[in-house]
């Protein structure tokens, strides 16, 4: 079941003329369950103010479409839980920041160190290869990409802070989703994943802090492959799709709604059609948790803030004569957010090898996974098959 708020309406007491903000809070505390009824079935109630049990307040009935096993549960059964980067803050239960209610289990950290959801594919005893998803996106996004690398790697995938079945910490109660703490919370989380030098795959907006990262551990990175990476000083806009989450009150709307947060900002970076199965994966996050929402809320400030001067930081960085990483970009042509105008100029200038997709856009993983799959293989093996 899925409600929007334009096909819904509050049960609010009778003999109300006008209620007001604080006798609204009041009411819904006295009450244990606030609840919106659905136009297309008077008998059907979605919980605002949910106990733990079903969700958060901001879920869906737990986020499940049914009690049958469906795609998210099948992925997550695949994956596991490390723990790195320490939890900051005061220790204080997060709020949910429209009515400051104390958000449930599921939307509260750690209490030492974050929680990162991982999949993992191939021996162990093999190099290591991590797999970085963009924004906004999961690691599921590397679903087909994981079994073509194992055979002689180890790949790994993982979600971001605020992404996927990884930790989404709040802002003000222990990350605030800023650039350099991603950075400093990379590292934390490849130390954990590997001692040895490791290759990294990163796509998207979070590039530049993979490269921020790479910089300063280059001892630690044995190759880098940026799959459309902002590199121009015109990628430093987000595409309206992504800018719109960062507006006020508007973003906190656009931010709880899964198709805005997941299909959308999925489907209209390029020619990727999403499966309904691939869609239930990645909604999930969106249905089940209210503290998705705003964490990506406030990733797409601090985007919106940071990014034209991190990409000017990570063009000088990859063009700088002390860089000695390895590094590969390959550009799908048919990407919808971020123009090709200038990345083969910078990737002459630079010396950095570009592999060109024709057929795949924004998400190359996403369109053109065997492809992009038989590129990192080829070049993980010092064998060029492109």
């Amino acid at each position: 079941m899925a409600i929007c708020l334009s096909s819904a309406s509050f049960t609010l007491p009778k003999h109300h003329s006008l209620i007001s903000p604080s006798q609204f809070l009041l009411f819904t505390k006295k009450n244990s369950l606030l609840t919106c009824k659905s136009r297309n079935d008077p008998n059907e109630d979605y919980l605002l103010d949910a106990p733990v049990s079903v969700g958060d307040g901001f879920s869906f009935s737990g986020g499940k479409y049914s009690d049958e096993p469906s795609p998210a549960d099948e992925w997550f059964k695949q994956g596991k839980y490390v723990k790195a980067h320490p939890v900051g803050g005061t220790g204080e239960k997060a709020k949910d920041p429209i009515f400051g209610l104390v958000m449930a289990g599921s939307s509260q950290s750690s209490t030492d160190l974050f929680r990162w959801f991982c999949v993992e594919s191939g021996s162990t005893a093999n190099p290591p290869v991590i797999l970085i998803h963009g924004f906004p996106s999961q690691a599921y996004s590397y679903r087909k990409v994981l079994p073509m690398l194992s055979k002689n790697n180890h790949a790994i995938a993982f979600d971001w802070l605020g992404f996927g079945f990884s930790d989404k910490p709040q802002p003000k109660y222990g990350f605030d989703y800023t650039l350099k703490e991603y950075v400093d919370s990379l590292e934390s989380v490849v130390n954990k994943f590997s001692k040895d030098k490791v290759t990294l795959v990163v796509q998207g907006y979070f590039s530049p802090v993979v490269v921020k990262y790479a910089k300063d551990n280059q001892e630690k990175i044995s190759n880098l492959i940026l799959l459309n990476p902002p590199l121009t000083e015109k990628h430093g806009n987000l595409p309206s799709t992504l800018a719109i989450f960062s507006n006020f009150l508007l973003g906190e709307i656009f931010s709880q709604d899964p198709l805005r947060a997941s299909d959308k900002a999925l489907t209209s970076s390029g020619p990727y059609k999403m499966k309904e199965d691939d869609a239930m994966v990645y909604r999930r996050p969106y249905l089940t948790s209210g503290s998705s929402g705003f964490a990506l809320n406030a990733i797409s400030r601090s985007m919106k803030k940071e990014l034209k001067g991190c990409i000017e930081e990570m063009r000088k960085t990859l063009m700088d004569e002390n860089w000695k990483v390895r590094t590969t970009v390959c550009w799908g042509l048919r990407d919808r957010w971020l123009s090709f105008d200038g990345v083969e100029d910078f990737c002459k200038e630079s010396k950095h090898q570009l592999i060109t997709l024709p057929m795949a856009g924004h998400h190359v993983q996403e369109d053109c996974s065997e492809e992009i799959g038989d590129i990192i293989a080829g070049i993980l093996s010092k064998r060029r098959r492109i």
